[in-house]
């Protein structure tokens, strides 16, 4: 219990640094620590549903959550997420393994370019933001991630939506796209809640820690430290999948 809390905490203190889905982190570490692919989605997921209530009611309090226009978005991403615990069990370890490298890979490579902010945020209907939160809800909770860094950039470089605001509707999206995966990952197959909660609740702390950490060091620093770490995830699922010494 001791080792998931601090595992948990750890967790905390880099989502809340970097700013990014606890499940990125997750993942990868349980992988490390052992455990099988499909144990490690399945905490992935109950952990994502404390991190995500608990940084969205934050982000409420400092009034840069626009609930009316994530919420067709989330809706979308929960019908999406349903789906995901019977896609995890129709794939073996190996390609789920491959999904997050691509995931991971993608989440990199972004970090070298800037979505251009624009002044003006446009009106989308909602059937369209339903639309895209549908696949991105089944992709995401498929591999145990939350999904804002594909999100985000759709909100800021094609509906023009604030970059703060965008990326506090990533964080409300993967509220409806948790809670939904955990019911799907639950009803197809097994979760290992005991290691979530314990995880969860831990990364709580954490998020804290990691919050006040970022206000100490320079965007640069910051961004140097993120490439390093997705770097690491990278090559670690190159070396296992690929078996690479």
């Amino acid at each position: 219990m001791l080792e998931l809390a601090l595992l948990g905490t750890f967790v905390g203190v880099l989502s809340g640094f970097f700013g990014i889905g606890g499940g990125t982190i997750l993942v990868p570490l349980l992988l490390m620590l052992g455990y099988e692919t499909k144990i490690a989605i399945g905490i992935s997921v109950v952990q994502m549903v404390f991190s995500s209530i608990y940084g969205s009611y934050l982000n409420n309090k400092k009034g840069t959550l626009d609930i009316p226009m994530v919420l067709f978005i989330g809706l979308g991403g929960f019908v999406g997420a349903l789906l995901s615990g019977f896609i995890v069990e129709a794939f073996s370890d190996a390609v789920l393994e491959m999904i997050f490298l691509s995931f991971a890979t993608f989440a990199l490579l972004r970090l070298f370019f800037k979505t251009a902010e624009h002044k003006d945020q446009r009106e989308v209907k909602r059937v369209v933001l339903f639309s895209i939160g549908v696949p991105l809800g089944a992709l995401s909770m498929t591999i145990g991630v939350g999904g804002s860094i594909v999100l985000v950039p759709i909100l800021v470089g094609f509906f023009h939506v604030p970059l703060k605001k965008a990326i506090s509707a990533g964080l409300f999206f993967v509220v409806f796209s948790s809670v939904s995966g955990l019911i799907s990952h639950t009803m197809s197959s097994s979760i290992d809640f005991r290691s979530g909660i314990i995880i969860g609740m831990a990364s709580l702390l954490g998020v804290y820690v990691g919050i006040m950490l970022k206000d100490t060091v320079s965007d640069k620093l910051q961004r140097n430290l993120l490439v390093i770490f997705y770097l690491s995830v990278v090559l670690y699922l190159i070396q296992r999948i690929f078996n690479i010494i």
